[in-house]
């Protein structure tokens, strides 16, 4: 076996240990590169390496689990020593102490009953057990370390040089909010050393960028826990920047032929029986009782939006039609998975409902793409497509799933669309294409996303007019371009690092008046932009000239306007241009023609 191979996957799609079932197992060699599989094998293993070494560390440590995340990996542990940040470099040094003892990582197996034995006195491996519906388990093991684990793993400790350990959380037992409090620490891996110091300049300017330091020097946006976790408060320039990108999907969804409509954010509980929400999805929405009956806060659009398709009697003629709300919905999320802006518990969706034919599915598909694309080329997004699938919890039966998958397909491949696919991740109700977007410093993140869906039509009997005089299904097709208007935003401060460009910034021009004489100009201006819906502020306090300049500029705003006396007798503006850190002059109307002009720029 070649020393540069860490395992091999076989004809079902799983990774095969190296140390179990060698060359003879016949599948594809696994190479110690940074490829998805690879990383998957390195990641994992680099747990178990961190977990023996607290272990050492920690006499008293005890392990819950340690999985590969979309981040890298982390393990769940208790132990009575807080183990913080500042930690960190500690169990790092012993980690690397470990590798140069070169075990070799061994896999054996025992009955679940001899393994409930061997831990009886671990409560949290007892726990780990108990969701383990197998009867023979597995346990991988370097040298005096082992954990239950199901693997694989690398064969040897030499392929796991390269990792950094990143942060220090807490998380309960379980993912339970009611169980334990655990410390959870987590760590990247890569097959080198360059790939970890690439990514953790990545996450130094991501600190930078965070939108939570940055919407708080900006004023936009705040959180109160007295009024309750995960329940985003909008300042007024967090507003102005949020209604100026409502304003630009607003004109592209009339443009593309959708109608505004709206939906009540509370229904009776039936309606989300009949929808399979309840069965598939009540675990994350709020309940309530009203006249004894019982009634959920809307954790999603489409049930309205039906009732409003079913109010009057549809044609073919009238298909397709589409639908679009900017819906406020509630979501019931664990309060350890709460992160600003990107994990909230009330957000609102761009959310569209397409009704159609089923000949009509591919161009409708396509014409999402074709919005998906212009709203992303807007904010410079580069994006990548995955098809989820049918997932565990699903309502329909399996042919339904299949032509709706199907049709996904064949509207992407029909146009040499590339894709990837996330087999079990589709919506409870139908199949989806999920848009994954990178940002300006190279993470990705799940935001848009597009679903075909035969089966809510048929629980709510919605039907159309065909041309035959029959009566038929529509399909109906969930879409969303940004996802929320929470998170977008939350992604959008990061990306930009708050630079907004000039038709999205909640402040798009501050004046500076140098003297009090010269505040009714910039007043004046203030005014003619608020016309032209640029918003403005004016900076007139009784501070000195240079400090009121320093705090205009640290508001991230494009252009800081000095007005002196001069400015005011030519009717001009002294502009200091932040972003190209320019400074010039113009007249008002060639001042007014470049705002605009700039402004235009936002239209998709």
């Amino acid at each position: 076996m070649s020393e540069n191979i860490i395992g091999y996957l076989n004809n079902d799609g799983n990774i095969i240990d190296t140390q179990s079932a060698g060359e003879s197992c016949g599948g594809t060699a696994i190479e110690f590169d940074n490829s998805s599989k690879a990383l998957e094998l390195i990641r994992h293993s680099t747990a178990h390496l961190m977990a023996q070494a607290i272990s050492e560390i920690y006499a008293d440590a005890k392990f819950f689990v340690g999985p590969v995340v979309d981040e890298g990996f982390y393990y769940d542990l208790r132990t009575e020593d807080k183990i913080g940040e500042e930690d960190l470099k500690k169990i790092e040094k012993k980690m690397k102490e470990i590798i140069k003892r070169k075990y070799k990582i061994e896999k054996y197996e025992i009955s679940k009953e001899e393994a409930l034995e061997k831990f009886a006195k671990d409560d949290l491996k007892q726990a780990v057990l108990s969701r383990i519906p197998d009867e023979v388990v597995s346990i991988y093991k370097q040298g005096e370390f082992e954990d239950l684990c199901r693997g694989p793993h690398v064969p040897s400790l030499r392929f796991l040089h390269n990792f950094k350990l990143t942060r220090v959380a807490g998380a309960y037992l379980g993912g339970d909010e009611k169980a334990e409090m655990l410390t959870r620490i987590y760590g990247i891996a890569f097959a080198d050393k360059e790939s970890v110091k690439a990514y953790v300049t990545m996450m130094e300017e991501a600190k930078k960028r965070d939108h939570r330091k940055i919407g708080t020097e900006m004023e936009l946006f705040m959180f109160n826990e007295e009024s309750g976790a995960g329940l985003p408060f909008w300042m007024p320039r967090g507003a102005k920047l949020r209604h100026k990108l409502e304003q630009i999907l607003h004109k592209a969804h009339l443009i593309r032929g959708y109608e505004p409509v709206r939906g009540p954010e509370i229904l009776k509980a039936d309606m989300w029986r009949t929808s399979g929400h309840y069965a598939c999805y009540g675990e994350n929405m709020y309940l309530t009782t009203i006249d004894e009956q019982e009634y959920g806060i809307k954790p999603m659009n489409c049930i309205g939006h039906i009732q409003i398709f079913k109010q009057t009697q549809k044609s073919y003629r009238d298909l397709p039609l589409r639908y679009y709300e900017y819906g406020v919905v509630h979501r019931h999320e664990k309060s350890g998975v709460l992160h600003g802006l990107l994990r909230v518990r009330e957000f609102t969706q761009d959310d569209a409902h397409i009704f159609c034919t089923p000949e009509q599915i591919a161009s409708e598909v396509l014409d999402v793409v074709e919005f998906v694309d212009s709203v992303m080329k807007l904010f410079g997004f580069e994006y990548t497509m995955e098809i989820a699938t049918k997932p565990e919890k699903a309502i329909g039966e399996d042919a339904v799933w299949d032509m709706a998958t199907e049709g996904l397909k064949n509207a992407l491949e029909g146009n040499n669309l590339h894709y990837t696919i996330d087999e079990g991740g589709g919506a409870f109700y139908g199949p989806k294409i999920d848009i994954k977007i990178t940002d300006a410093i190279g993470r990705k993140w799940q935001c848009g996303t597009i679903q075909v869906d035969f089966n809510l039509p048929k629980r709510f009997d919605a039907e159309y007019v065909a041309e035959d005089n029959t009566r038929k299904q529509p399909v109906m097709i969930h879409r969303a371009i940004l996802g929320s208007f929470e998170r977008f935003i939350g992604i959008l401060t990061e990306h930009y690092a708050g630079e907004f460009p000039m038709f999205l910034a909640p402040v798009q021009v501050i004046f500076v008046p140098i003297s009090a004489v010269h505040v009714e100009y910039a007043k004046e201006l203030k005014k003619q932009l608020l016309l032209e819906e640029i918003d403005s502020e004016v900076y007139d306090k009784n501070d000195s000239l240079n400090k009121r300049i320093r705090i205009a500029e640290k508001q991230r705003v494009p252009y800081v306007v000095i007005i002196g006396d001069e400015e005011v007798d030519k009717r001009s503006v002294a502009i200091r241009d932040r972003r190209k850190k320019e400074q010039y002059n113009l007249n008002e109307d060639e001042f007014m023609i470049q705002l605009k002009q700039q402004i235009q720029e936002g239209r998709i």
